[in-house]
């Protein structure tokens, strides 16, 4: 059941395109990166690699799940290979820092990428500070969203009672989990077939209690500093 928002003790927000806008298109640049990786690693071209990456999504969540699973792949340079990105395209955001900064309760990034480079677009947006704690896919145990298990571990290692929680994505599927332990969700609205409710295999989206278009103007308002 959801709770009203000014009785949140905690926020949890997906990272890519959700606390930056889709627009940005940050996820070309590592998708191009992931699919490099693939041709070297493999020695085969980058064809072959882009459809190796894009079934390993299909059916592992993440590619890195499926390198894991089907070739024993270290995660480690993985995940520095392909967050070593350009992150201009994001631009500094005080409307959200303002939002953050009012916002009741704790905040928490979850994300299926790295610490790092969670650190590396906070810095960017100009919200570093406004986080008490980032849960990667490293904590996760390289176990990607939505596999309910690292939800789990996420909320017994940081204290946080589903029940006085809301969770923020913009995969719709992502915020199945969150949904069934108790946490209020939001989906930032996204136009992607695999971010949506009714193409990402999650039925009509009876999981998700809020559906915001513009996720800036939305908190702005939830906390109180729309101008």
């Amino acid at each position: 059941m959801a709770i009203p928002l000014d009785q949140a003790e905690v926020w949890i927000f997906d990272l890519d395109n959700t606390l930056y806008p889709a627009s940005c298109n940050l996820f070309a640049q590592v998708d191009q990166r992931i699919g490099d990786f693939i041709a070297d690693r493999f020695g085969i071209p980058f064809g072959e690699a882009r459809a190796m990456q894009k079934r390993f999504f299909r059916e592992h969540g993440t590619t890195l799940r499926g390198l894991m699973v089907e070739h024993d792949i270290d995660p480690v340079p993985f995940l520095d290979y392909v967050h070593d990105i350009d992150a201009t395209p994001v631009d500094p955001s005080p409307a959200l820092d303002r939002a953050l900064a009012a916002l009741p309760g704790r905040k928490v990034i979850y994300t299926n990428g790295s610490v790092a480079h969670a650190a590396n677009i906070t810095a960017r947006l100009g919200i570093r500070d406004r986080f008490d704690a980032v849960f990667d896919i490293v904590a996760a145990g390289y176990v990607p969203k939505p596999d309910p298990r690292p939800y789990r571990t996420m909320t017994e290692s940081f204290g946080i009672d589903p029940s006085r929680a809301v969770m923020v994505e913009d995969i719709a599927r992502n915020l199945t989990p969150a949904h069934a332990m108790g946490m209020t969700t939001v989906w930032v609205v996204s136009e992607a077939d695999w971010a949506r409710p009714d193409l990402g295999g999650v039925g009509t989206g009876d999981h998700i209690d809020h559906a915001v278009p513009d996720l800036v103007a939305w908190l702005a308002e939830v906390a109180g500093t729309a101008e």
